[in-house]
């Protein structure tokens, strides 16, 4: 049959594909190496560990950072906001048409308008509510699509590298406009088809700073539920900028992704003897400690995680009193941070906004845009904060200075900023030069420019690394941040590093998909075609056909009735029935 063979050879083409297409979609942290930055280890050495852990072979636990951090940013969930015309799904023109045609509104037309009048509310209904309806499922069906596609990035990545912990750097929502309905549905979205299986981070762990802290985690403790947490940040699609920030916008951001300004506190247990008087300077320079016998304890290594909302950092603001709320959080993290002479410190700030940055550093250059005559005349817009907010970030919470008189020498506390907003993603190195002359201020320049230079091993220079993760949404790749973070016990201090995992354009996720459902229906329907044939022949080859013999049926008993007649007859004239049939006489 041509039909089945065309199938045939349809799906000696098909299955390869698809099979080859779905191992990339389902694989792609594989065939991309993507895994967790080791300590002291190249990438291949890293992803050979990471592949070590899917396998019967062990894998080297001194080579896995005790701190895994897969970072997200700007998923931006649309809704049927987003759509033009949604209302035309409920067909208003055929509900007008029903109104005109059997007059519901009450209105009183004669025969001709009521045959004009409906007649017009048919034609609009095919020519306007019909393509635009179809527009509006297409839509929708996109939207499906896309949560589905950014669930994939999350469950893959989170399968493949096993994250100790997952931060989601803002814009969770795509528009913070949207009613308090649409909001709760665009968040059961991201809970139960983005984020599926994960949970917020509840108020008893998302703790306030204090000076006397009461909440800090042993670095590996309730492992499976850290997994699971989402450490979500405010971006300006959830909450609004300053401008538009209000209460009610912070109270359903809060109620569905938790709280928007927190930090928490880690402790890695390690093998801390006490130093030889050989390791003691290094730990003098690097501050107080507590001497014994000419020896020295060391400090206990401790992380920091500040969540901040610094949406509404800049002025003016709409509402004072969340400025108020988000600048009281920051200086209570600034007054009860540890002394910037204490190593074995490390603090990691996660918020959205970027810090300030000359134009040309990042695609997204400096930019302000306030409201006018509403909202307080407050921000409306922006790409990056301030440069004195940024300030704030740089020598309030990591205690940098231009100054070498300054504690520490001005060096400040080692760390690293996440954030989000640019969905082209950013890497900035953030410095100082305490010997420039006569003005010192801060500069930022790109990392790997900075890297290149050496620019943190210069005398004189301090500085902090500013990391921009690019966008997960289809359109700027698919990506995700893989952040290691690790404690190095000869400088006793932590060390970390970053790189980037990039599944690629969501139409990757819908031609694969497609491509697996034609395979399927093309061999459905090869199956149905080979096998039905087969199916109706067994059936025939299984009938008993019974041949009839002189008009009678050859089967067993067929001739009793005749043998019977015979017998009888025999009797009556004193004779034997023959083998035959035939009478044999007994004379």
């Amino acid at each position: 049959m041509f039909f089945v063979s065309v199938l045939r050879y349809a799906l000696c083409i098909l299955v390869p594909l698809s099979f080859l297409l779905s191992s990339y979609l389902y694989l792609y942290p594989v065939f991309h190496l993507c895994a967790f930055p080791a300590p002291e280890d190249p990438p291949k050495s890293a992803f050979l560990n990471t592949l070590r852990q899917h396998t019967l072979f062990s894998q080297n636990s001194s080579k896995i950072a005790p701190f895994r951090l897969l970072t997200l940013g700007d998923p931006q969930l649309e809704g049927d906001s987003s759509i033009p015309d949604a209302e035309a799904a409920t067909f208003p023109n055929f509900s007008k048409f029903r109104r005109d045609a059997l007059l519901l509104d009450g209105t009183k037309h004669n025969p001709l308008q009521r045959l004009r009048h409906s007649l017009h509310d048919l034609i609009d209904f095919c020519l306007d509510d019909i393509p635009k309806a179809l527009e509006v499922y297409r839509k929708r069906l996109d939207h499906i699509g896309n949560d589905y596609y950014l669930g994939h990035i999350y469950r893959t990545l989170h399968w493949w590298t096993d994250p100790t912990h997952v931060t989601v750097l803002g814009d969770l929502v795509g528009s913070q406009w949207i009613d308090d309905d649409e909001f709760g549905h665009r968040g059961w979205r991201y809970w139960n088809r983005v984020f599926r299986g994960g949970i917020r981070v509840s108020e008893e762990v998302a703790s306030q700073p204090a000076e006397d802290f009461q909440n800090t985690i042993i670095l590996g403790d309730d492992a499976e539920a850290w997994k699971k947490r989402i450490i979500n940040v405010a971006g300006n699609h959830d909450i609004g900028y300053a401008g538009d920030l209000s209460q009610e916008r912070m109270a359903r951001f809060t109620r569905v992704f938790g709280k928007a300004n927190y930090e928490l506190r880690f402790q890695l247990p390690v093998n801390s003897t006490p130093a030889t008087n050989t390791s003691r300077k290094a730990t003098l320079e690097g501050g107080d400690d507590n001497e014994v016998d000419g020896e020295e304890e060391k400090p206990v290594p401790e992380l920091r995680v500040v969540v901040l909302n610094d949406m509404n950092l800049d002025t003016p603001a709409g509402s004072t009193e969340l400025q108020d709320e988000t600048y009281n959080f920051l200086n209570q993290i600034i007054t009860t941070s540890h002394d910037v002479t204490r190593p074995a410190h490390f603090t990691l700030l996660l918020t959205h906004i970027p810090m300030y940055k000359k134009d040309g550093i990042c695609v997204d250059g400096p930019f302000f845009d306030f409201f006018d005559g509403e909202f307080s005349n407050g921000v409306k817009e922006q790409n990056h904060l301030s440069a004195d907010a940024s300030k704030g970030f740089l020598e309030g919470i990591y205690g940098m200075s231009g100054d070498s008189w300054a504690p520490g020498h001005g060096f400040g506390r080692n760390g690293v900023v996440l954030n989000g907003h640019d969905h082209e993603g950013c890497d900035v190195y953030h410095y100082i030069n305490q010997s420039a002359t006569p003005e010192r201020y801060w500069q930022a320049a790109p990392w790997a420019e900075a890297e290149s230079g050496r620019y943190d091993d210069e005398a004189g220079v301090v500085g902090l690394r500013e990391i921009t993760v690019r966008s997960m949404m289809g359109d700027f790749g698919g990506n995700a941040g893989l952040l290691s973070l690790w404690f190095d016990e000869e400088t006793w201090d932590w060390r970390f590093e970053f790189v980037n995992c990039k599944l690629g354009t969501q139409h990757i996720w819908w031609v694969v998909h497609i491509l697996d459902l034609i395979t399927f229906g093309v061999g459905i329907a090869y199956a149905g075609f080979v096998l039905a044939p087969k199916r109706l022949e067994k059936k025939e080859n299984g009938t008993v056909h019974i041949p009839k013999i002189n008009g009678n049926l050859d089967a067993p008993g067929a001739g009793k009735k005749s043998l019977r007649r015979k017998n009888s007859r025999a009797a009556m004239i004193g004779g034997s029935p023959s083998p035959n049939g035939s009478i044999v006489s007994r004379s």
